[in-house]
């Protein structure tokens, strides 16, 4: 007998979600949500994307849960979530984008290119001084498989490459420093801050003025810059205007924001220090993604254990 598996995405994609399984496993029961689920306990499996909050409760047979992302808070955040394990969206692709992300915004601050893209726009032709990589610090937060990749590539690039996670960590050639108690330290050696967090309890709004003003402004680079892939639910976005306002930030690369889409009369769109992406930083290429949540679900039927489950105590 063939897995009954959901499709429950909440978007415009749905039906291109739902047509890469289809293709991907074509003699298994698919169903669309929220047209086709049909008998509710027959579905084993269900692949999510923002689902409905109280949707997965409905399946009274569910055996797991496959987040078609890397984010899985709005996934935790539903009071009626099943007791069931929770499988995240982890692949060396979305490493490898989202590392691909971090470095070019990293040296977009580092090289100080929206100067020179005012310049070009002005027809002037004028260096401006060039500090070495190795005489920067950037300091990765969040090291688990991406922030540890990430801290790997800016290292051979040249950079001075500090970390911080909420436990010890221990990376070739990063300083690492973890909890509370070492956050002040790693700050204060910070001048491009890169954010890849997952969004906890504890670290919702954690990019705030207070933490903006901590980081290290007489550096090189002459300021501070922010670099926030990880979640929007991390930034406070009136505090990065009021830290780029009075100079604790120099310039941000914001890929995330805590309402998507960023609406249209948010001062960020226009703020001349800031870069604005739609969240693609780690736009997993959606057919990698379902083969292997296929393979994953194969597993499963076979009765092995599933694989990068979440763990909600920590939340991610």
């Amino acid at each position: 007998m063939q897995p009954a598996v959901a499709v429950i995405v909440n978007g415009s994609d749905a039906e291109e979600w739902l047509g890469r399984f289809r293709a991907a496993a074509p003699r298994w029961d698919i169903r669309a949500w929220p047209d086709s689920l049909g008998e509710r306990d027959a579905i084993r499996y269900a692949c999510v994307w923002r689902a409905p909050h109280g949707m997965l409760a409905t399946l009274p047979k569910l055996a797991a849960v496959f987040n078609l992302g890397a984010g899985v808070d709005h996934l935790l955040d539903d009071p009626a979530l099943p007791d069931v394990p929770i499988a995240r969206a982890v692949h060396p692709d979305l490493t490898m984008r989202m590392t691909e992300y971090v470095v070019l915004h990293t040296l977009l601050h580092h090289r100080g290119q929206r100067r020179y893209d005012a310049q070009q726009r002005e027809a002037v032709w004028k260096g401006h001084p060039q500090p070495a990589a190795s005489a920067v610090t950037v300091g990765v937060m969040g090291l688990g498989a991406i922030g540890g990749e990430i801290a790997a590539v800016l290292r051979r690039i040249g950079f001075r490459v500090t970390g911080w996670s909420r436990s010890p960590r221990d990376l070739a050639d990063v300083a690492c420093f973890h909890g509370s108690e070492g956050l002040d330290a790693f700050l204060r050696e910070t001048e491009i801050l890169v954010c890849v967090l997952p969004a906890t309890a504890t670290t919702r709004g954690v990019l705030n003025l207070p933490l903006f003003r901590r980081l290290r402004r007489d550096g090189p680079l002459g300021g501070a810059y922010l670099v926030n892939a990880g979640r929007g639910a991390l930034q406070v976005d009136g505090d990065i205007l009021a830290a780029l306002g009075e100079g604790s930030l120099a310039g941000a690369s914001l890929d995330v924001f805590p309402t998507e889409p960023l609406p249209p009369d948010s001062a960020l769109w226009r703020h001349p220090a800031v870069t604005v992406t739609p969240h693609n930083a780690g736009d997993l290429d959606p057919n990698v993604l379902v083969t292997e949540v296929v393979a994953q679900i194969e597993r499963m039927e076979r009765g092995l254990p599933l694989q990068h489950t979440v763990d909600r105590a920590a939340g991610y």
